[in-house]
């Protein structure tokens, strides 16, 4: 049996949306998908984070943009002067006050193993598995202002610390609730 096919007219389907009302206050997009590092000023704040290899100890924040200035400060504030910093090969890294290793992720290179004992020391995968867990995070709000991103990475950050319970942590806990 041969059903007629519906027809789409014109006339029936509504509109779309309504025109924004201030053209020099665009509105935000979706997901926005922009190429590029992204800037407060562009809808896009950028986190740094850095992430202790033998701590565990988290420290993500929101900054307003990711030039040299903003993630020495970043590095200096949350590591010891004696740490290595692991980065890719971008130059906003170079010229850092810390012991510095680098992969090129350019060519195409993950993991490097710097001392030749075998073990591929120098990586990133760290830090890349707390954006992923960010990102996880922040998934469920679908989407979140730029005003209060700070906040959310905040608990985030302090959720991620949370996770190695310590027996220190134990007793702090209920010397707080004995009190």
């Amino acid at each position: 049996m041969n059903r007629p096919r519906p027809t789409r007219c014109s006339k029936t389907q509504g509109k779309k949306s309504d025109p924004h009302p201030n053209p020099l206050d665009p509105p935000r997009r979706r997901a926005n998908k922009r190429r590029g590092r992204g800037t407060y000023a562009k809808d896009r704040p950028p986190i740094v984070g850095t992430i202790g290899r033998k701590t565990g100890q988290v420290r993500l924040r929101v900054v307003r943009q990711t030039n040299k200035e903003t993630l020495f400060s970043h590095v200096h504030q949350f590591t010891e002067p004696a740490a290595t910093v692991y980065t890719d090969e971008w130059r906003g890294y170079s010229g850092l006050n810390r012991c510095h290793a680098t992969v090129c992720h350019g060519s195409r290179q993950w993991a490097r193993d710097a001392d030749a004992d075998g073990i591929r020391e120098v990586h990133t995968n760290t830090i890349e598995g707390v954006w992923t867990t960010v990102r996880n995070f922040l998934r469920p709000f679908r989407g979140v202002h730029k005003k209060f991103l700070a906040g959310y990475v905040a608990i985030c950050e302090w959720r991620i610390n949370l996770k190695r319970i310590t027996s220190h942590f134990i007793s702090q806990l209920v010397a707080c609730t004995n009190s």
